[in-house]
């Protein structure tokens, strides 16, 4: 209700400037253990009903903060505190950057999206890291990597392991993004041949690195053609990946009330990917069998996405355009409203549910 009154405010704000405004008001409302022990209070959804576990992990819900909201870092723990079930940090590159010039993020209101091309901008992996050592990681964290673009595409492997041995330490899972529309040649990592080469030179690492098994998965694009999606799940589950996230934003228009033409290139998300994601999902879950466990990403705005999502087969959802559009309390609505789904579906559990749209 509040942020019905605030989002008027952040919406006459350019983007990344509101951005930049709401995270330094999260951190500082936020910034002490007590305060972010009354915001779970307030934001936390308690029920052994919306326990997941996968790869590992026990997840206390299922809902996730997307990897693009907090790239460097700073706010998961703010962020953990309202009700997330876990939050993907990042894209994180090997080198830092600066991203693309600005302006490079644009709301799409009336079709409840955004379109960017950040470029993932980040302090890089080695700054990251030596922020990571001195918190202590509240919630279930993630952290997602991908290629620095000053990185030529035949040193992507080389790019890719530096980042995972400088963060994997401090990771409950690593997402390898190779998704993004936003760097120049990356998405050419999920043809076939490089994508092979990559997840199997970051499992061999992910082996020979000791101590406690880190996770590795897959985010791909909505873009991929369905023969594209068969082929990188199979080669997902060949490599031993843990997991597969989908997807990230998509470069399609189509349908779209609002006119981008004049806003340039970039990665849409929001509603608009809504259908393909949960497609994508639903394609995952029938090619594996159900088994590699998905985490479901694209258009989830409200309970009723995230509980069609689950039933296409994702374990996990994670929402990054709807917590702009809906505010901070888009977990606790989201798990409110999947208990109720749970209920009147007559369904003991979330893991129950999963890929329940294919029986």
């Amino acid at each position: 209700m509040i942020y019905d009154l605030l989002r008027p405010l952040l919406f006459n704000l350019e983007p990344e400037q509101a951005h930049h405004a709401g995270v330094a008001a999260l951190n500082g409302a936020l910034g002490t253990a007590a305060a972010r022990d009354a915001a779970r209070a307030l934001y936390g959804v308690r029920d052994r009903r919306l326990e997941v576990e996968r790869f590992g992990i026990r997840f206390p819900n299922p809902v996730g903060l997307a990897a693009g909201f907090d790239k460097s870092a700073e706010s998961f723990n703010a962020l953990g505190a309202l009700g997330f079930g876990h939050v993907e940090v990042g894209t994180v590159t090997a080198l830092a950057q600066p991203g693309n010039p600005r302006p490079r993020l644009f709301r799409l209101p009336e079709d409840e999206a955004l379109l960017n091309r950040m470029g993932f901008n980040n302090p890089g992996a080695e700054a990251v890291a030596a922020r990571l050592a001195r918190v202590r990681a509240e919630p279930v964290l993630g952290i997602n990597i991908g290629k620095s673009k000053a990185a030529p595409l035949a040193d992507a492997t080389a790019d890719y392991l530096r980042s995972f041995d400088l963060l994997a330490p401090f990771a409950r899972y690593v997402a390898i993004n190779v998704s993004s529309p936003n760097t120049p040649g990356l998405r050419t990592l999920q043809d076939a041949g490089p994508l092979r080469e990559l997840l199997r030179a970051l499992r061999a690492r992910e082996r020979a690195r000791g101590g406690a098994p880190v996770p590795l998965l897959l985010k791909i694009a909505p873009d991929l053609t369905d023969p594209q999606v068969d082929e990188a799940a199979t080669i997902a589950l060949e490599e031993g990946m843990s997991g597969i996230i989908a997807t990230n934003t998509t470069i399609l228009r189509d349908g779209l009330r609002t006119a981008v033409d004049a806003l340039g290139a970039g990665g849409i998300s929001g509603a608009p990917v809504r259908k393909r994601a949960r497609a994508v999902v639903a394609r995952i879950f029938h090619q594996t069998g159900g088994r590699i466990p998905i985490v479901g990403v694209g258009g989830i705005l409200d309970a009723a996405d995230a509980w069609k999502m689950i039933l296409a087969g994702a374990s996990l959802v994670q929402v990054w355009t709807g917590f702009i559009y809906r505010g901070p309390g888009i977990a606790r609505d989201i798990n409110r409203g999947l208990l109720a789904y749970l209920e009147r579906d007559g369904v003991r559990s979330l893991d129950e549910a999963v890929g329940l749209g294919h029986r």
